[in-house]
């Protein structure tokens, strides 16, 4: 699907590895959004990935949206979260 040099060159602009990428990705395929444990730990896994300090205001937030409504998660999901401004 994609080439070495796909990776290569996303590893290159965003500083992460696509190893990483691809850990969490798998991560998020049989999470059980519902359980506040395991989306309190994908959300510092996200975090860490994106190098994005989370604090704990904005991680109960977060915990509260998604187990709300664990239908529509997804890693972009996350991310916007964590990129939100206050």
């Amino acid at each position: 699907m994609f080439g070495k040099g796909f990776f290569q060159n996303m590893e290159n602009k965003t500083g992460v590895k696509m190893t990483d990428v691809l850990k969490l990705a798998n991560s998020f395929q049989n999470a059980n959004f519902q359980d506040e444990k395991t989306v309190r730990r994908i959300i510092q896994e996200v975090s860490t990935v994106a190098n994005k300090k989370v604090t704990k205001e904005m991680e109960d937030q977060i915990v509260q949206t998604l187990l709300k409504d664990s239908n529509s998660v997804n890693f972009d999901t996350i991310s916007k979260m964590l990129n939100q401004k206050k």
